[in-house]
């Protein structure tokens, strides 16, 4: 075996332990088209650790309800004309237009601490492909996206009749 066969092999265990031995992969055995939903989580957790995001803007997920959820965004500061919530291809993302806002002079006076962040941000969230994103809501600082799941009939329990 040639110098050039043994780094092959070497690359080889590499990729293995970091594709191959994914708890995804080993879950795929026991499941039937499931390959896109592995293959996402694959690309969300890349080497191993998830991509890392910023801690800001802070949110909740709530469920609130059998079928339904509410994203909370905490937005203290910003308006609804700052903000852009937008769903396209299972990506649900809360994005900030350009703030441009003059923060030393005020109508009320001059800033001497500012504590309240209003830099731009784009936060996203992996939407399954059987929630609907419903509507938005800014309300006393809070940004409130509604989801619900939606259950298909072929989906649904049903008893299988044995002929």
């Amino acid at each position: 075996m040639g110098l050039t066969q043994n780094n092959l092999l070497y690359k080889r265990r590499i990729y293995m332990t970091s594709k191959d031995l994914s708890i995804f992969n080993s879950l795929r055995p026991f499941s039937i088209g499931f390959d896109d939903m592995f293959d996402q989580f694959e690309n969300m957790l890349g080497n191993g650790t998830l991509t890392m995001q910023s801690n800001y803007p802070p949110y909740n997920i709530r469920k609130a309800g059998k079928d339904n959820y509410a994203i909370e965004v905490a937005l203290a500061g910003f308006n609804k004309k700052d903000v852009q919530v937008e769903f396209e291809d299972n990506l649900l993302t809360v994005r900030t237009n350009q703030v441009n806002k003059p923060m030393d002079k005020t109508a009320d006076g001059e800033i001497i601490h500012k504590g309240i962040s209003q830099r731009q941000f784009a936060r996203s969230f992996t939407i399954a492909d059987d929630v609907k994103v419903n509507d938005a809501e800014l309300k006393d600082g809070l940004l409130t996206i509604s989801c619900e799941r939606i259950v298909p009939e072929h989906k649904k329990k049903k008893l299988i009749e044995i002929k």
